[in-house]
């Protein structure tokens, strides 16, 4: 389990940093498809027990974080 808690959280910091490198870019419709894609890999992990339940909540903070900073970014 800590092993497979360690691979997923090493995805989504990885999906993470691509939304910084994005969004440091002014890339914004490549920031919002990775922000979907932080929330559709984090609820998936968490459903098949390779996240834990502390970690999840993380991942959905910083996913409501990117939602809040992102808001007025328009395609």
């Amino acid at each position: 389990m800590l092993f497979q808690n360690m691979r997923a959280k090493k995805e989504l910091d990885g999906i993470i940093h691509e939304i910084d490198v994005n969004l440091a870019n002014n890339y914004k419709s490549v920031a919002h498809e990775n922000r979907k894609k932080l929330m559709e890999r984090t609820e998936t992990l968490y459903r098949e027990g390779k996240l834990k339940e502390k970690d999840y909540f993380e991942y959905r903070k910083r996913y409501e974080t990117y939602t809040q900073v992102m808001k007025d970014y328009h395609h």
